[in-house]
């Protein structure tokens, strides 16, 4: 079995950073494309950024300039740096990677979600 964790999340003031960490783990022969998304209370899930496995990367509009997604795939593990945090920026993130197993079944995964808020 394959699993996603995140940690990172919490409350932050306006202006302020945090980073979102997501560790892959279990039966993993190869990881494709990770990335995060966010949920925000009665919104779609949204794509914040994604990074390829050849270090190719995307951001949402809104938060281009102000997010940077990494991944160190040493530790199997993707990042993303927040800073100038807004509060339209409170949600759950979650991560996502396309991954094969032992077996080379590719799938798509998800972690459990970080809440993140951004309030004074």
């Amino acid at each position: 079995q394959v699993q996603l964790v995140e940690s990172g999340g919490g409350l932050v003031q306006p202006g302020g950073s945090l980073r979102l960490s997501c560790a892959a783990s279990g039966s993993i022969f190869s990881i494709y494309a990770m990335g995060w998304y966010r949920q925000a209370p009665g919104k779609q899930r949204e794509l914040v950024a994604f990074i390829t496995s050849s270090v190719r990367t995307n951001y949402a509009d809104s938060v281009k300039g102000r997010f940077t997604i990494s991944r160190d795939n040493a530790k199997n593990t993707v990042y993303l740096q927040m800073n100038s945090l807004k509060p339209e920026d409170t949600a759950v993130y979650y991560c996502n990677a396309d991954i094969s197993n032992y077996y080379r079944v590719r799938g798509d995964y998800w972690g459990q979600g970080t809440q993140v808020t951004v309030s004074s």
